[in-house]
């Protein structure tokens, strides 16, 4: 599997340095009765196009446990998980909100997680 090793590595590579930038970007979000907010899907699917677009590699597979409030300051960590198994983590703060935009950063972790074994 040395090809699935190195799409790996690459892609932790890739996250690595697109986290050392610091990427930028917005998603839209949904308005409910009191603060807009971003569901946890459809933030792993933003995450994920906005690295793919940074680091010029295929979508990687994010996984966010939580819905992103619309709430500047607000953090919420998302997994990138590799073909290999192995993971790297990826933190995401709201910058500001305006109407119904929720505009963040996204950070990748500097070392990923080794596979399971």
């Amino acid at each position: 599997m040395p090809i699935a090793r190195s799409t790996a590595l690459m892609w932790s590579l890739s996250a690595v340095a697109a986290g050392a930038l610091l990427v930028g970007c917005s998603g839209s979000v949904s308005v409910g009765n009191s603060e807009p907010k971003l569901s946890s899907d459809k933030l792993a699917t933003t995450v994920s196009e906005k690295l793919a677009a940074t680091t010029n590699q295929p979508k990687p597979d994010i996984t966010c446990p939580d819905d992103l409030a619309g709430k500047v300051g607000t953090t919420t960590r998302c997994t990138l998980k590799a073909n290999d198994g192995s993971t790297l983590g990826v933190s995401v703060k709201v910058t500001s909100v305006e109407g119904d935009q929720i505009n963040f950063d996204i950070k990748a972790d500097d070392t990923a997680s080794p596979a399971p074994n």
